[in-house]
């Protein structure tokens, strides 16, 4: 019963992420690439591109909110700021290495068929795999 409650919020949660991808690439002719995304909002330009992206990085954070109230947050203590900040300088490099973070290379761009995508996704994929490896191997 545990697994099939966790497969199904899987599912959802795909679904919900597919759905909005498509949706903004079918209204806006965008592709849904969070760091994409942040980085122009840091830009000083106003207008249409700055509203539209401000407003989906709120959904981000309101979607996630009521997720966690309606269903329940992980239950795991926050990492330490020393971990998170080391964590966040490798994600904000690797996806500036990778031009582009999961988001826009695992859900749209392997949508759209792009081999450059696909090299990402694995890379991506195969990283993770070795921090968990490293982690559980250094008691972490």
């Amino acid at each position: 019963m545990f697994e099939t409650v966790w497969i199904i919020r899987g599912l959802v949660g795909g679904v919900l992420i597919g759905l909005a991808a498509s949706l903004l690439l079918i209204a806006n002719g965008r592709v849904a690439g969070i760091s994409g995304i942040l980085n122009q909002l840091m830009v000083p330009v106003r207008g249409v591109e700055f509203r539209w992206r401000l407003f989906f990085v709120i959904g981000l954070i309101v979607g996630g909110l009521i997720a966690q109230v309606l269903v329940g947050g992980a239950e795991s203590l926050p990492p330490s700021l020393g971990t998170a900040l080391v964590a966040g300088v490798l994600v904000g490099s690797g996806t500036r290495l990778a031009n582009g973070c999961t988001s826009g290379h695992g859900v749209c761009g392997l949508s759209r068929l792009s081999v450059r995508s696909l090299v990402a996704t694995v890379t991506f994929i195969a990283t993770g795999a070795l921090a968990v490896w490293l982690s559980n191997r250094l008691g972490g």
